[in-house]
């Protein structure tokens, strides 16, 4: 069944069950009120009297609207106004049409609360059972033939045999240049034997 009600200057079709926003109304949320002015009330296409008709409707809550911005001007003139305003409402849901109740349906039943999953603690070396243990004490067996590898290799190097050393440089000998001595050589012999040449005596005549 619906009904065509007015209230706040505004038409609104309804049916049991519906939620309307309409012009504030007083009240409280959780308080019943009855919509009197009903316009017009049937059952699909069959319509019917609306004489003593009232819609009972049950407040939810007392809402604002949207903010709307009010910018006055009048040019040349210097004139600015602007303002802010947000329309009170009032959200209804409807009971009853007559004598015709709403009847909650399953799907519109209150949701259950979700049981909340219990984390799973981690296990401990000492909670975890005797089978698991084994297992664990083998992986560090696991693991030691590749820890003794690169000992045996060291050993291999040990064993192998030693390269010669590298000969140690040789002194080079003395470079020899016709007409002159090699001034490489730094032994004292060499150096009693280098002599500056002599000039040759002038002719004492002359």
């Amino acid at each position: 069944m619906f009904a065509v009600v007015r209230t706040g200057g505004k038409q609104y079709r309804v049916a049991a069950g519906d939620k309307i926003v309409v012009e504030k109304l007083a009240g409280e949320a959780g308080d019943t009120i009855r919509l009197d002015d009903v316009l017009l009330a049937g059952e699909g296409a069959d319509l019917r009297s609306t004489d003593g008709l009232t819609v009972s409707a049950e407040i939810i809550a007392q809402a604002k609207a949207d903010k709307v911005i009010v910018f006055k001007k009048r040019r040349r003139h210097n004139y600015r106004r602007k303002k802010g305003h947000r329309q009170q409402h009032t959200i209804l849901r409807i009971v009853a049409i007559g004598d015709q109740k709403h009847v909650p349906s399953k799907a519109e039943g209150a949701e259950k609360p979700k049981k909340a999953k219990a984390e799973k603690a981690p296990v401990s070396d000492v909670e975890r059972p005797a089978e698991e243990a084994p297992a664990a004490a083998a992986a560090p067996a696991a693991e030691a033939p590749a820890a003794e590898a690169p000992k045996k290799a060291k050993a291999k190097k040990a064993d192998a045999p030693e390269a010669p050393a590298a000969t140690e440089a040789q002194p080079q000998a003395p470079l020899k240049v016709d007409g002159a001595e090699s001034e490489m050589t730094d032994s004292p012999v060499a150096a009693k034997k280098k002599a500056s040449p002599k000039k040759p005596a002038a002719d004492k005549d002359a």
